[in-house]
């Protein structure tokens, strides 16, 4: 039996949300190759919604894709005039 790891994370950037949407999803369409399943949805909020059957990728994938989410919000915030 092999077992499934998910997790689920909503992020909520008020008016850059998009933004930092546009980046992460970006990011992530051109790593075919990842071994985690990541699906990544814009609505009102970001969604990503990750799946692997090895933790530890599991857990990398998070970590990266959750500081890339904090550097885009960082640099928007930056740029603000």
């Amino acid at each position: 039996m092999t077992l499934k790891f998910s997790a689920k994370i909503t992020v909520d950037a008020k008016d850059k949300t998009k933004a930092i949407f546009d980046s992460v999803n970006t990011d992530n369409e051109f790593y075919p190759e990842n071994p985690v399943k990541t699906e990544i949805k814009l609505d009102k909020k970001m969604t990503i919604s990750v799946e692997s059957e090895h933790l530890p990728h599991l857990r990398a994938n998070l970590n990266s894709t959750l500081r890339l989410i904090q550097a885009s919000n960082e640099t928007i915030e930056s740029v603000k005039i």
